[in-house]
Formats: C-alpha cells, structure tokens, sequence
C-alpha cells in the first residue's frame, strides 16, 4: 500500500481564516479608493455583488480601508464599519449598501459620454464610491465619520446587515447624524415612507366545476375587494412642508386548487406605502378599516421615518447643500437610524425612478458633485 503524506490539518476556522485573508489580497489591487470616482464607481459594479453573494465586494473594501492609517475597521459578516478617531464633538455615519439585486444582461459597466451604465451603478454603488473616497481621502474631517458598507439591504428585512450591526455592535451605529447614499438626483429625500403588506382572504364554497351553481366562486366574490382598491383615493399628507403621497395596492390574487372546482378561497395581497406620520399601528387600523368584514392578515410592517427637517443636525446639512428637499417616497435605512433616535437622511447620486431597472446609470457630473459637496462640508 502506498503511503501518502499529509501537511498537518490546521482547524476549519483557521483555514478559513487563511482563505478569506488570500481572497482579500487578490482582491485588493482591484479597488483602489483613492482612484479617480469614476474609475472607482466602475470597479465597484464589476465586481458582483446581487444579495447574499457579498463577500468577495466586502473583502475588496475591508482591504482597501484597512490600508488607510487614519482609520480603524471592523467586519461584521459581510458589512464593512470604518471610523475616525478623532475625537471630535459630534459623529456623522454614511452608510451605503453593498448588495445589488439581481443581474439583467447589465454587467459589466461600461461609459457613454457622461452616464456610467452598469448593475447597480444607481442603487447605490454610485454612492458607495462617493463614500469609500471620503473614507480615504479625508484623514481629519471637522466631524468624526463612520463609514458603514453593509449586505443585504434589498433583500427581506432579517437579512439587512445593518440589523446585524445593531444587534452585534450597536456602537458602531452611534451618531449625531446619518447619510445613507441612496440615490436621490444629487438632492436630499427626506423621512421615508413606511409599508404595510397584508392578506385578505374571501371565502366561498367549493364545488363541482360542472355543478358550479352548488357553490360560492371566492375569486368572482374577490372582485368586490379589487373593486375597492381601485376605487381607493390615495391620501396625500403634508409633513414639514413635503407631501407624501400614499399608495395602496393589489400585487397578488391567488385562488383554485384545480381546474374542475370551484375556488371556495381567494387571497388578495395588498401593499401599502404609508406617510411617517402613521404609526405600524395606526397603517394597521387604516386598512382593516377599510376591509371591516373581510378576514385581513397582516404579514410585515415596517414604519417609515419622519423628515426631522427641524432637527439640527438635518438642517444644518440641507442649508450647507444648498438644496430644496424633497419626501422620499419609498421605504429606505433612513428609518432603520430613525427607530435608534439618530437624524438621518438620503443625499446620493442617481436617479431612484432608475434603481432596479435593467439600463440603470448614474451621472458621472452627480457622483462628482456629491463627493465635492460631502467633502467641504467634513473638512469644514
């Protein structure tokens, strides 16, 4: 029998260990923070990163800001944390996700005049360049900055990495002041939108396709239900001065277990974008007031963020930009900083009307502009 020679067997987690740490390196020359944005941005959405498929894009950007002196970095799965230590009065995050959702013919980035086309390039990759310059670039800013880059935001709630932050470390989330960098044309959205979605399910009774008559049809009942919604007038409340439009919708209709019988059950889902103003509570009672003798289920709420235009921090960032702000109409982190009592608000380049769609592009004149205006206002 041959003998075969064997290396010692290292323990799985320092195996694995030594695995990630040789990813890192030869992922580390292929993003270089200091670079210029464009060249950044670029790099950034060639490398692949659709919802828990992170790891290789937080490898590239935890070896990049641990070359930086001035900053301290942590790693919480595959979310990124870069601080300052400077001791300065007051803290700023800027948070950027990290994850994209999935690819549609649009990889790899390519540039046409003065649009930067790509898999994420508005939401929000675009923004996460901005951010890693300032990371690197600016070692003594007049606020102290953590820089957040984390997984897993366009994906079910659970999964966001900055729940994770906030259940591992929630110090490292701690400030005065937080920016997410989604898209928002280079302007501030303001708050967010919370959102409610529910089941409404109608009954009937099952029967004989062919004795149809012997039943109740739950589908053809359903058309009251639809009929609702499609009468339903969305309200439009006024918060600080911007107005949030609400909407309320069916994305789902499912009934029948077979092609001879009648459907005795039939489920609507609907979907409700909610001003900030209402609580989980209060969206919650809003709609089943308006489905009072129907069965209604709800399956996730999640409340928005109020626009905290008043408070000082927010104010004070929004005057120094120059710009009118505008609601967010949409949910984004915003409220997840809002329910741990940090300010926060949306300034990124792009379009958000683009997000998610297959030509999506960022404006190469927004991500400069964005990156000049953060950049005066840190260096004070």
């Amino acid at each position: 029998m041959d003998t075969v020679r064997t290396s010692p067997r290292r323990p799985a987690g320092e195996v694995g260990a030594a695995s990630r740490l040789t990813r890192r390196r030869d992922v580390a020359t292929s993003l270089n923070p200091t670079a210029d944005l464009v060249d950044l941005t670029r790099a950034l959405v060639d490398i692949p990163s659709e919802s828990g498929d992170e790891a290789h894009l937080a490898d590239a950007v935890e070896a990049a800001l641990r070359a930086c002196a001035h900053l301290t970095v942590e790693r919480i799965g595959n979310s990124v944390v870069a601080r300052t230590e400077s001791g300065r009065a007051e803290r700023v995050v800027i948070a950027g996700h990290l994850d994209t959702v999935p690819a549609a013919g649009n990889l790899p980035s390519r540039l046409d005049g003065e649009l930067l086309y790509g898999l994420g390039a508005c939401d929000m990759k675009g923004g996460v360049a901005v951010a890693l310059r300032l990371a690197a670039t600016l070692d003594a800013p007049v606020h102290d900055v953590s820089y957040v880059f984390y997984e897993c935001e366009e994906v079910s709630g659970n999964r966001n990495g900055l729940n994770r932050i906030a259940a591992e470390r929630p110090d490292l989330l701690e400030a005065d002041l937080a920016i997410l960098m989604e898209p928002s044309d280079a302007g501030v959205e303001a708050g967010c939108q919370g959102v409610l979605n529910a089941d409404i399910t109608v009954r009937g009774e099952r029967a004989h396709t062919a004795r149809s008559w012997t039943g109740v049809n739950a589908a053809h009942r359903a058309a009251a239900v639809l009929q609702r919604l499609d009468d339903h007038t969305a309200e439009r409340i006024v918060i600080d001065g911007l107005e949030y439009r609400e909407g309320l919708n069916a994305v789902a209709v499912r009934a029948g277990v077979a092609e001879n019988v009648v459907p005795d059950t039939c489920v609507i889902t609907v979907n409700l974008r909610f001003a900030p103003s209402r609580s989980a509570g209060q969206a919650e009672a809003y709609l089943r007031g308006l489905f009072p003798e129907y069965e209604v289920e709800v399956t996730e709420v999640v409340p928005g963020a109020l626009p905290g235009l008043g408070q000082g921090p927010v104010a004070s960032l929004v005057e120094f930009l120059g710009v009118t702000p505008r609601p967010k109409l949409g949910w984004t982190d915003v409220a997840r900083f809002a329910a741990l009592g940090t300010p926060a608000l949306n300034y990124g380049p792009g379009d958000p009307t683009l997000a998610h769609t297959a030509g999506e592009y960022v404006p190469v004149g927004q991500l400069r502009e964005c990156e000049a205006r953060l950049a005066a206002w840190l260096s004070g």
